[in-house]
């Protein structure tokens, strides 16, 4: 492969530090807000947001008081870009089946789709308010039927957000509480004096929240490992670098370690993008985000071939890939890890992210290798059972089963199988033997 870089990111060393800083701060933060619980997430929200209040519960009247804050415009567009989410998780519902069937005559296989019984879904917002990522996990998490929804988003600017809070309520959340970052997700997860915890954790946050997630899993269920953003893109010399600068720079100001990715079989366009980045940041409002992130977290790989863009793309398994190119459905077809495509010049990242109706809530750090993103699924769990209905299966089942038992070693288990041979099909089998097999036996 002839794959050239126009420009290179942080080392994938530096990476692994940070991490492991991360990862010191938040394993002793969660050790701390399990051994002393509300006192514990009170002392870190007062220290991380500045927030003091009697309960970081939002009560019924607070939630209306803020609501109310909320213009009719801003309303209707909540309104609108969470129809879109509930509509498609609806959609991807009614594809999730519970099936029985008759494998044998007298056996019944099937399995039902059960919801999780409590979600606690984190919804950054310190830096940003995001409106969006309410829709993503507490609306999601309704379609799916989940009877307990916990609410967590960190005060902005001093105060709980108005939109993040109406989206919140509008999305079925059954309690709202103003907290962020480690003290949200370790207080959902492990519970506190005042907060039961939950059975699944899910949505967005920044590395340390992600790396919260992480570390909780086992003691919950966590959605996936969805760190700070990432986002790629795929291009040719179908678009030009102003469209590619401007997709580029959209997410890497999210936060300050945000890996943004242009793959290109164009060096022209390699080299136009650069250009257009650096003009851009003279007159982004966010640059001094966006900047930080491009600098230590941007890269631009220039390739020979489509074939080396796939390879390349599939290898960094990026949260968002946007797709411009004279193939887009070559890639669409032939691509197999990434978080969520967006394909042709006129669909964006930032429309998937807000209102277009997937789940933005998606894999970063190479995790689209094994799952995929958030969606209403994440919330059912899938349950097998059996039913044996007649003495002719139970004896069948029960003969293969205990020879089977047997051949491994497990005594006690054959012998569930041979008191149902015995009762049901009238065979001695002696105790601690596998049943005979019929033909052998004709």
């Amino acid at each position: 492969m002839a794959i050239e870089y126009l420009k290179r990111g942080k080392p994938e060393a530096d990476r692994a530090e940070d991490d492991a800083r991360v990862a010191a701060v938040v394993e002793s933060t969660l050790k701390d807000i399990d051994a002393r619980g509300d006192a514990a997430v009170r002392e870190l929200a007062i220290k991380f947001d500045g927030y003091d209040r009697d309960s970081y519960r939002l009560s019924e009247d607070e939630i209306a008081a803020i609501i109310a804050k909320v213009s009719p415009q801003e309303m209707a567009d909540i309104t609108f870009a969470q129809d879109q989410v509930r509509n498609f998780a609806q959609a991807q519902r009614e594809s999730m089946l519970d099936i029985e069937v008759e494998t044998l005559p007298g056996v019944v296989l099937g399995h039902k789709n059960i919801p999780v019984q409590s979600v606690g879904c984190y919804v950054p917002g310190g830096k940003f308010p995001m409106v969006a990522s309410a829709h993503m996990s507490v609306a999601t998490a309704s379609v799916a039927g989940v009877p307990r929804i916990i609410a967590c988003t960190p005060p902005f600017e001093g105060e709980p957000n108005p939109g993040v809070i109406a989206a919140m309520h509008l999305g079925g959340a059954h309690e709202i509480y103003v907290l962020g970052g480690i003290q949200a997700v370790g207080a959902m997860a492990l519970g506190t004096e005042t907060l039961d915890p939950v059975h699944l954790l899910v949505g967005p946050g920044n590395a340390f929240v992600a790396e919260a997630k992480r570390q909780l899993f086992g003691r919950v269920g966590i959605d996936l490992f969805a760190g700070p953003t990432e986002t790629m893109v795929i291009a040719d010399d179908t678009v030009d670098g102003e469209l590619c600068a401007t997709d580029l720079l959209g997410q890497a100001e999210h936060g300050y370690n945000s890996p943004a990715v242009l793959v290109t079989n164009s060096r022209k366009l390699a080299e136009d993008t650069l250009s257009e980045i650096d003009r851009i940041l003279q007159i982004l409002p966010t640059a001094g985000t966006a900047r930080t992130s491009w600098e230590d977290y941007g890269e631009v790989i220039l390739c020979d071939t489509y074939d080396e863009m796939l390879a390349v793309a599939d290898e960094i398994a990026s949260e968002h890939v946007q797709v411009m190119t004279d193939r887009d459905d070559w890639f669409l077809e032939n691509m197999t890890c990434y978080g969520a495509l967006f394909l042709g010049p006129r669909t964006n990242v930032a429309n998937g992210d807000k209102v277009i109706g997937t789940n933005h809530t998606l894999p970063t750090k190479k995790a689209g290798r094994y799952t995929g993103g958030l969606w209403v699924g994440k919330f059912l769990k899938t349950h097998s059972y059996q039913k044996v209905l007649t003495d002719e299966a139970a004896t069948l089942i029960g003969e293969y089963g205990s020879r089977l038992c047997m051949l491994e070693g497990f005594v006690g288990h054959a012998e569930q199988c041979n008191i149902r041979v015995r009762r049901y099909g009238g065979i001695n089998v002696p105790y601690g033997a596998g049943a005979p097999c019929r033909d052998a036996a004709e």
